[in-house]
This record gives structure tokens, C-alpha cells and sequence, in this order.
């Protein structure tokens, strides 16, 4: 088995927010996606938020997850050796309903191209940059609560822009460690595809030697990770070796996340990766279909803290 052959495509990205309500309204009101899961993240003192949004199932690559960090009041720094923004696929026909749509809700909107397609630019309310990628036939199904119409609805993920200060060994542990190919350049920008490649499966980096390195800690305004799909643990040990075998001794062990399980490496360029397996059930461990992202799942070890916990985090009207 070649573990270099084996990153299949995003699984979710992870992105430090601010205020909890301020990012529910933004992804499921403003962007249209579901609310496929709320639970918390615990690592530290204090609990926070952990929300899930994607497609109606929570498909692998329709995923953004958030951790909102205002309430503790924890700032992330912008900089080199980050992933700097999330770019979504639409169809290239819903552009002008984006458009408009985004500015009649206050965002300021900047239209681009890059490779050859049409893109939107607009931030996040906490900073985050965002963009809208215009597809011709990304055949993900788009979820709709009637906010956004389901043809003009979000595919999924389509890539990531990664910052880096020196791209060379970004470019090794692309190719070598991390299964890019299709490699390209477009400015300042080089792209790469995993698996089968397209939209949900792309990777560029943007090299900006005149920024300074960004935090990597929990804060808000900065992404966090990006993970990626693989098929089972036999893939994911094989990825993790083979990434060792390379001399990336930056790799953790196996982590269980509740829906899937996780094996994280801090890239030469600074950003976090992730190979993740998705659990059989995925969502649907502890919530049923129709109730699929309707309460707070809070783990069975910390369920006798229930009210506690409940009590601490800002209060979310759904």
C-alpha cells in the first residue's frame, strides 16, 4: 500500500470564531448550510462551543467546524504558517444570487479569478476570509432550509489557501508526504489536488514573505486545521508512517473525536493537517436523523456536568 496515494479529499475544516451566535446566524442564515451537530470542545478549563455545519447528512467535504473563542476572551494573530482562507463551491450560475445576496446582509463583496475560475471574496464577521468558487459540476447535493434556493445552494468545500513565508518545503511534503498532484502556479499561487481532485480537493499555497508568522494556539479569527478524508485505520497508519518514514516526526497518535478519528502533522509551512476516518455511523452516533443537529451533545463523561456546562457557555437561539 502506498500511503501516497491515499488523501481522498477534505473532511471538514476547523475555524476559531468569536461569538457563538454570531457564527451559527452567519453559516446557517446568512450561507445556508445545516446545523448538522452542536457539542463542546474541553481542552482547557473552560468549555466552548464546538459546532458542526455542512450538507444534510454532513457529508465528508461539505463540513466547516467552529470553535466561538470571544467568550473567553482569546485572540488568534493572522500571519504566514496558517491556512488564511476557506473557499466553498457554488454553481458558477448563482454568482450574481451570491452577490447580491452577501451585500444586501452588509458584506463587502470583491469579485475575482484564479485558475480560471470566477470567484467572491468576503470575510467572516470574525475576519476569516471566505470565498465563493463559481463550479460547473460539482454533483454534491447542497442542503436547503428555503434560506438559500437549492439550485444556488453550497456544494461543499472547495479548497484552501494556505500562507506560507517559503513555499519550497511546502512543496516537498506536498508531493512526497501528502499526495499532491496536479500541481499548478497562477502568481503567486501553486495548487495542488488530492485524490480524485476538483472541487473538495484542492490545496493552495500563497507565499508572503513580508508577513509575519501567525499564532497557531486557540484564538479567535484564525483557521485552525484542515482535515482530510481517508478510508480506514489501515490507511491512516499507513499515512502516518510513510509521513515519518520522511522525516515528519511532527505526527500524533490516533485521537477518538467522537465522529471520527483523527491523526494530526504540523506541515513545514506551519499549518495543521489532518488524515481523519470517519466513524460507520458518522452523525448519526447520537442524534437521529430528523433531530441531526437540534441540541448540544455533550459526551457521557461530562453529562453529569450537564447544567454546569450549559449554564457557562452563551446562550444559542436556534
Amino acid at each position: 500500500m502506498d500511503a501516497n496515494t491515499f488523501i481522498q479529499r477534505h473532511h471538514h475544516l476547523t475555524l476559531n470564531v468569536g461569538g457563538a451566535q454570531e457564527d451559527y446566524d452567519f453559516h446557517t442564515k446568512i450561507l445556508g448550510l445545516k446545523s448538522v451537530k452542536k457539542t463542546a470542545l474541553y481542552d482547557g478549563e473552560k468549555p466552548v462551543y464546538h459546532f458542526y455545519y455542512g450538507n444534510d447528512h454532513g457529508e465528508e467535504s461539505t463540513l466547516i467546524t467552529c470553535f466561538p473563542f470571544r467568550q473567553l476572551g482569546r485572540k488568534g494573530r493572522r500571519g504566514t504558517g496558517q491556512i488564511s482562507t476557506v473557499a466553498l463551491s457554488v454553481p458558477v450560475s448563482s454568482l450574481s444570487f451570491w452577490e447580491k445576496h452577501l451585500k444586501e446582509h452588509a458584506f463587502e463583496v470583491n469579485e475575482s479569478e484564479r485558475f480560471g475560475e470566477t470567484l467572491l471574496q468576503f470575510k467572516h464577521p470574525c475576519g476569516i476570509e471566505y470565498e465563493l468558487v463559481g463550479i460547473e459540476d460539482d454533483d454534491r447535493t447542497p442542503y436547503s432550509n428555503g434560506v438559500i434556493p437549492t439550485e444556488y445552494g453550497i456544494r461543499g468545500t472547495h479548497g484552501i489557501t494556505v500562507s506560507v513565508s517559503d513555499v519550497e518545503n511546502s512543496d516537498e511534503f506536498m508531493q512526497h508526504g501528502w499526495s499532491g498532484k496536479n500541481r499548478q502556479t497562477d502568481g503567486s499561487y501553486i495548487r495542488y489536488e488530492v485524490g480524485k481532485g476538483g472541487s473538495g480537493a484542492i490545496i493552495d499555497f500563497r507565499e508572503e514573505p513580508s508577513l509575519k508568522q501567525g499564532s497557531w494556539e486557540y484564538g479567535e479569527g484564525v483557521v485552525h486545521h484542515c482535515a482530510f478524508q481517508v478510508e480506514d485505520f489501515a490507511v491512516q497508519d499507513n499515512v502516518k508512517f510513510h509521513l515519518e518514514g520522511l522525516g515528519y516526526t511532527d505526527v500524533s497518535e490516533r485521537k477518538d473525536r467522537g465522529y471520527f478519528d483523527s491523526v494530526y502533522v504540523r506541515t513545514p509551512g506551519g499549518a495543521l493537517f489532518e488524515a481523519a476516518v470517519s466513524k460507520p455511523q458518522g452523525f448519526l452516533v447520537d442524534e437521529s436523523y430528523e433531530n441531526l443537529g437540534k441540541s448540544l451533545q455533550i459526551p457521557p463523561f461530562f453529562e453529569s456536568r450537564r447544567d454546569e456546562l450549559v449554564g457557562f457557555l452563551e446562550p444559542l437561539l436556534y
